[in-house]
Order: structure tokens, then C-alpha cells, then sequence
């Protein structure tokens, strides 16, 4: 098989309800130009088992599996065997649009300065293992993104999104291994941090699939993390302006999760005590999310 153009990298842990689903939306991608590195990390039900059946049929799906050892580690993996010109990752529970591919394919050739690219995501609820399409959708900055966007508003969203280069991303090191939260936001703030352009495309190409009670859902754990994150590049963004912005983040996506409202009446009092300045910027988000969040209701439109 001749070298691709883009490598699927999808990092799998016990995902037998949901792995079938993701692996036929890339396989249903318009543009065909694509291998699929899938690594399972350690799973103890039967995802390694399907993930086997598929690459028994069909030459471009390839399979890795390794003890349990965390997402980053195994994203690393599925990056170092990949060897497609652009990596495209996907979470083993959330599927794309059948042009998402195509799409990034089109912007990297009119654009080559462009190293990474992302596209606008939709909240999908998840009712007894059916992906139910989302009424809310995230937005994309125009232009290159800033530090501030990766880091502060995390406009890519999910890892699910990305695609990017792959020597770009070895010239940052990959994933930090050592992280359980935020490694994305991480990975993409060395990313922006080191100059390597990521841009974003305004089309809806992924459907993310929300869960109260899932990682994607840790909140406390991921403003910890966050912290974390922000101390390190507190010489370049201002940190308690991005605490106020990015409890406004948290709280949008606790509404968006079906979480408590007291939890998200949590981020926003947070917010507001970090810079109430900064959380009601940039026009009626900032209001429609501590409305929704007092009022316990869903977010308008704008405020998504």
C-alpha cells in the first residue's frame, strides 16, 4: 500500500459500545486517501477484538495494542507508526461528517502555511448507546488561532477535531504522557507557542459525543489542570483574565453536558471573582451563559 495522505490515529480503552460507530465514519470519508492506526490501551472488554475484525477486511485499517497506559501515551504510539503526510485524530466515541477529510485536504493545499486545522465540532447527547445529533455547535476564530484561543476559549474542543501535520507535531514532542487532563490543550498551546499556524474551517465535521459522567466531563479535575497549564505560559497570556474565560468555557460546557446547574453556577461565580470584566467580553456570551446557568436553563443560540 502506497503512503497516504492522511494517518486516523484512534486511541481506544474499552470502547466496544461505541468503537464500531467512529471506525464507519471514516471509513464512509468521501476523500478514500487514508490509513487508519488504531491502538488499543489495554482494553479489558471486547474493542481489540472489533478493531481486529475490521483490519481482517480491509488492507488500510492497521491495529496496535499495548498495556493500559493512558490516551497520551497511546495517541504517541498511533503517531509513531503512522505514515501519512497529515495525522487526523479521533476519539473512539465520536464519528465524523463524511467530508471532513476532503475538507481538510482542500484547506492545506490552498493554504500551505497552515500546519494544523480544526473545523466547528457538534454536541451530540448519547441515550443508551444511540449518538443523537446536537443542537449546539462550537465556534472558529477567524484567522490563525492565538495562544489565548488554544489555551483560554480551547477552540479546537476536542482532539477529535485536529489534523495536522505530522512533522509539525513531532518538532513539539507529542503528548505528555504524564497528563490526564488538558493534554490537548497542552500539545496545541506548544503547537501555537512555537509558531506552527493552526486555523480553523466554519463548517460543523465532527459530532462530539457528550456524557455527564465522563472524562470529557471531569470539571474540577480539568480546571485544575488548566492551572496548571496557564502558570506555565503566564509570561505570554494573562492568567486570571483566562481563568475568567475559561470557567465561562467550563460553564457552557457543563449546560451543554446535562450536568447540574449548581455546577455551572459554580463556574460562574468563579468567573466573575476571577475578572467579571473579562467573562461578560466579547459580546452576549458571557451574559446568555450566566443567565442559563442562574435560570438553569438551556443556552441560546448565540451564547454556544
Amino acid at each position: 500500500m502506497s503512503t497516504p495522505r492522511f494517518s486516523v490515529v484512534i486511541a481506544a480503552y474499552n470502547a466496544q459500545r461505541t468503537i464500531t460507530e467512529t471506525i464507519d465514519s471514516v471509513l464512509a470519508q468521501s476523500e478514500t486517501d487514508f490509513e487508519i492506526v488504531a491502538i488499543d490501551d489495554g482494553s479489558s472488554d471486547g474493542t481489540l477484538q472489533i478493531l481486529l475484525g475490521y483490519a481482517a477486511v480491509d488492507e488500510r485499517v492497521r491495529v496496535a495494542s499495548q498495556s493500559n497506559q493512558g490516551v497520551s501515551a497511546a495517541r504517541n504510539l498511533g503517531v509513531a507508526k503512522a505514515t501519512g503526510e497529515l495525522i487526523a485524530f479521533l476519539d473512539a466515541d465520536d464519528v465524523w461528517h463524511s467530508g471532513k477529510l476532503a475538507r481538510h485536504a482542500q484547506l492545506h493545499d490552498s493554504e500551505p502555511a497552515v500546519e494544523a486545522s480544526f473545523a466547528r465540532i457538534a454536541f451530540c447527547t448519547d441515550r443508551d448507546g444511540t449518538l443523537r445529533a446536537g443542537r449546539t455547535r462550537s465556534s472558529v476564530p477567524a484567522g490563525a488561532c492565538a495562544l489565548e484561543d488554544v489555551i483560554i476559549e480551547n477552540a479546537v474542543c476536542t482532539m477529535s477535531n485536529l489534523v495536522v501535520e505530522r512533522q509539525a507535531l513531532l518538532a513539539i514532542g507529542g503528548f505528555d504522557r504524564t497528563m490526564r487532563h488538558v493534554e490537548d490543550q497542552d500539545l496545541l498551546a506548544r503547537l501555537v507557542g512555537n509558531g506552527h499556524v493552526l486555523r480553523g474551517i466554519p463548517e460543523t465535521l465532527v459530532g462530539y459525543r457528550m456524557s455527564a459522567d465522563g472524562l470529557s466531563c471531569d470539571f474540577a479535575a480539568m480546571l485544575s489542570a488548566w492551572k496548571d497549564l496557564a502558570g506555565r505560559w503566564a509570561h505570554r497570556i494573562d492568567v486570571q483574565r483566562g481563568e475568567a474565560l475559561y470557567c465561562r468555557y467550563l460553564a457552557r460546557r457543563a449546560l451543554r453536558s446535562g450536568s447540574t446547574t449548581t455546577l455551572a453556577r459554580s463556574f460562574v461565580r468563579r468567573g466573575l471573582t476571577s475578572d467579571r470584566k473579562a467573562f461578560f467580553s466579547g459580546g452576549p456570551r458571557g451574559v446568555m451563559t450566566a443567565g442559563a446557568a442562574l435560570a438553569g436553563g438551556a443556552l441560546p443560540a448565540r451564547a454556544r
